[in-house]
């Protein structure tokens, strides 16, 4: 009872996130801070809860939920370690969506209290400190507290440096088609059946983008009606399901799978990627996030298609 309502408190008091992009949504992902002091071992679980509860407050972060997280890299052998590192964060990225990742440490020092935060760029491998401290017999929840508004402001402050830059969908396939200049191009046929939410869903949107990169990018694009057998057969599945609400803003996290064989049988590539968007429609958001792990699986596939 009493943790619940210094948690209430620290919700009431928190100040929100203000300043960079006013339309920017990112995804962070909190993970266990060490400590492996004995007279702190049980603090460290403790912070991380407190601290995506209190981030998740903020209007502009979606954090992700702790039971996924850690099944997600639990399948990875990750775990929810606090020691995860900025090159691993890539990784995780990948794996769960998060543009940014949370870790840190808890210890005593003489008579004081600490909790030190590594705030770390997935995309971009930047790393950014935030330390707050109290006396050893300072509630820890306020410590949460503040540590979240500072994690909070670095977010906002430095969320340019944290998060890539996004190039246009133009520009990347512009990209992809300098990479094929110097090889032949294959027909290609794709099916990715997609489900969201275990249904079945009859304009897949992973397979629309990659067959519209596909046609881009010059290669001929062949399916069931055409009178020729493809010379690559891109198959796999896409799945969605929706990730958080927040306000108006619906969250949802997609997977695409691919395999790319030639007729042969021969298997020339297996790829998957994970992506997040955010939209005001659910099933808007669940296409884009979809669109988007189909263009990012693109930039690394297709190369990998031309034929000798």
């Amino acid at each position: 009872m009493k943790l619940a309502c210094s948690l209430l408190l620290v919700l009431a008091l928190i100040i929100p996130l203000t300043g960079g992009a006013a339309d920017d949504v990112l995804t962070v992902a909190v993970f266990d801070f060490e400590s492996k002091d004995e007279t702190v071992r049980d603090l460290g679980p403790n912070v991380s809860a407190l601290l995506n509860a209190l981030l998740s407050a903020e209007p502009h972060l979606i954090t992700v939920e702790r039971a996924e997280l850690e099944k997600v890299l639990g399948e990875q052998e990750l775990g929810l370690s606090g020691t995860v590192a900025a090159d691993t964060a890539a990784k995780v990225g990948s794996l769960t969506g998060a543009k940014i990742l949370v870790t840190g440490r808890v210890f005593k020092a003489d008579k004081e209290l600490i909790l030190v935060a590594k705030v770390i760029g997935t995309e971009t491998s930047r790393v950014y400190g935030e330390l707050v401290k109290g006396a050893a017999s300072a509630a820890f929840s306020d410590l949460a507290g503040e540590l979240a508004r500072k994690i909070a402001g670095t977010i906002s402050l430095k969320g340019s440096t944290l998060v890539a830059k996004v190039a246009t969908r133009e520009a990347r396939v512009e990209k992809i088609k300098n990479a094929l200049k110097n090889g032949n191009l294959p027909s290609v046929s794709v099916k990715l059946p997609e489900q969201h939410f275990g249904s079945p869903v009859r304009d897949p949107a992973a397979e629309t983008e990659l067959g519209k990169i596909l046609q881009d990018c010059g290669f001929k694009l062949v399916d069931d009606k055409s009178p020729e057998k493809a010379e690559v057969e891109i198959t796999g599945e896409a799945f969605s399901a929706l990730g958080a609400r927040k306000g108006n803003l619906i969250s949802c996290k997609a997977r695409v799978e691919v395999k790319a064989h030639k007729r042969t049988g021969k298997v020339v590539a297996v790829d998957r990627q994970t992506s997040v968007a955010v939209d005001v429609a659910e099933q808007t958001s669940a296409k884009t996030a979809l669109q988007n792990a189909a263009l990012e699986l693109a930039e690394r596939l297709l190369p990998r298609l031309l034929t000798k």
